[in-house]
């Protein structure tokens, strides 16, 4: 029964997102759709799963932690490294996916789709990191930490899909950018992504331990959240206005 709780807290902040970010929609998507690409999004978090698994099962995981320990700049590639797979990940479910649907009709969508397929991703992470924490963890401190993933990770998995979805949908119009545009889209997703990761990291394996730098690490992620978050509000309205899609 603990089990089922656990995997319930973990889609819950994903899905508390999912009913927040349906609603700039006037035009709602299929329950069906939507569930299938959810459903996507998870399954897009099996190739990073199956690569650490591999890593540990090879013995070679913790000889890479070593490695990247060496120097500040090899810990921000591999960190970097991480955020670009993940967001090509997502993005690849949205184009293969979504783009040749017949219920993908106005550009909104896109964005839509992109978060969806974020928060899918999101929600498997946060089931593996609850069921890894559970042997260590009480109950009301899995709660905490499922909350600590709804105002943090599965939000930010959300803003940086939905910012690659923006791009998608500006390269619809832009034809001759296109591929500009998407590129440009995921590389700035995955620098956020990246931006936000590293400080956490970096505070993880105790490289620094002056209060001062550690309450301006913490501030890092707050600043790409809200930079995010901020972003997302003005591209909703702009891509409101688009009332067209020229699929690819």
């Amino acid at each position: 029964m603990s089990y089922f709780l656990y995997i319930i807290l973990g889609l819950l902040p994903s899905f508390i997102w999912l009913c927040f970010f349906l609603r700039k929609d006037v035009h709602p998507e299929s329950k069906r759709m939507i569930l299938k690409i959810f459903i996507w999004g998870m399954a897009s978090t099996l190739p990073i799963i199956f690569v650490v698994i591999s890593l540990i099962l090879l013995e070679s995981l913790e000889d890479i932690k070593n490695m990247i320990g060496i120097s500040i700049i090899g810990l921000a590639l591999y960190v970097l490294f991480w955020a670009t797979a993940e967001e090509v990940l997502k993005y690849l479910v949205v184009r293969y996916k979504v783009l040749r649907s017949s219920e993908f009709d106005e550009p909104i969508d896109i964005m839509l789709y992109m978060i969806i397929a974020g928060l899918g991703f999101a929600a498997l992470e946060n089931i593996l990191i609850l069921f890894g924490a559970h042997p260590l963890f009480t109950f009301p401190e899995l709660f905490f930490l499922a909350f600590l993933r709804f105002i943090s990770a599965t939000f930010l998995h959300a803003l940086c899909s939905g910012l690659i979805g923006y791009y998608m949908a500006l390269s619809f119009f832009e034809t001759k950018q296109r591929k500009k545009l998407l590129l440009f889209g995921i590389g700035i997703a995955s620098l956020l992504h990246g931006v936000y990761n590293f400080p956490i990291i970096i505070i993880e394996k105790d490289i620094v331990y002056e209060p001062v730098l550690v309450i301006a690490l913490i501030s890092i992620p707050i600043i790409v959240l809200i930079g995010l978050a901020a972003f997302a509000l003005v591209a909703f309205k702009k891509i409101k206005k688009l009332k067209s899609v020229c699929k690819i």
